[in-house]
């Protein structure tokens, strides 16, 4: 029982650009008015960001100022592009675990708030066991037309438990509330100190602190590109919400790869003590 460590990464600029405002931009509206302009001024009138910015992208599709249909997110979801070095982080750490100890597995996963039809249909989609993030119904004429799944702040934990539980795949869809059945510590698949989370802004901060407490990880990562962003993620680790912090770079040689790498390995390494010693 719990040979399987799981890395879960948040989506939009923890490994890759944020890919709403990719999606915007390249249909010719200025993100960052979009951002400011259109969704901030929700939050006066007391809305959560998540489902802000999904009515105000709604909004703009209904008007006809953004082709807001399963197809074109899916479209760019095979263009937008990563931080660099993330399509090869997953095969890396693969070979580490398995280097380490054959009779461990490793599984990926990502937790976002971003929308999963771009996500579900980026190069790098096949390398995770499941990907939850927030979800669109569509018109007969494709156009979206209502936000039917939002993930945020402590909704992000909820999917920590399916992990945990191994509530994942298909064949857990549809079942809301199979989440909240009580498990015996026999019957949990991974357990959070077998979890590494990977996240990069607030909304990561639940997340962040359920494996802090459990005996997780949490790893902050910024993208270097935006001082704002390193700011903020500098505070994570001055509110001691998270271990460590490193710039969005997966590439091999990295200081997050070879973190990452490290973290990965002690777990493999754990895991196969723990076995000898429970053989003893």
């Amino acid at each position: 029982m719990h040979e399987i460590i799981a890395v879960i990464f948040d989506f939009d600029d923890t490994l890759a650009p944020d890919t709403t405002s990719g999606f915007i931009t390249k249909h010719g509206i200025h993100a960052e008015e979009f951002w400011l302009k259109q969704v901030n001024p929700l939050y006066a009138n007391d809305w959560d960001p998540v489902p802000a910015y999904l009515y105000k992208m709604i909004e703009a599709g209904k008007s006809g100022l953004l082709p807001l249909s399963k197809s074109e997110l899916e479209k760019w979801g095979t263009e937008a592009p990563l931080h660099e070095g993330t399509e090869t982080i997953f095969r890396r750490l693969r070979t580490t675990v398995e280097d380490v100890n054959p009779k461990a597995t490793l599984e990926f996963y990502v937790i976002s708030s971003g929308i999963g039809d771009i996500l579900r249909s980026t190069e790098i989609a096949t390398e995770f066991k499941d990907i939850w993030a927030s979800e669109l119904h569509y018109r007969e004429d494709g156009l979206a037309e209502f936000p039917r799944k939002v993930i945020s702040f402590t909704d992000k934990t909820r999917y920590l438990f399916h992990i945990q539980k191994g509530l994942i795949g298909k064949l857990s869809r549809g079942k809301p509330l199979d989440v909240n059945q009580k498990f015996g510590l026999e019957d949990l698949r991974i357990p959070f100190s077998n979890m590494i989370f990977v996240g990069d802004g607030l909304t990561d901060v639940p997340c962040f602190s359920l494996l802090t407490k459990e005996k997780g990880m949490a790893v902050a990562v910024y993208d270097r590109k935006h001082v704002q962003k390193w700011e903020r993620a500098y505070q994570f680790i001055a509110e001691k919400r998270v271990s460590t912090l490193y710039s969005a770079n997966y590439s091999e040689g990295s200081d997050l790869s070879n973190f990452l790498v490290m973290a990965v390995r002690n777990l493999a390494e754990r895991i196969a003590v723990s076995k000898s010693a429970f053989r003893v």
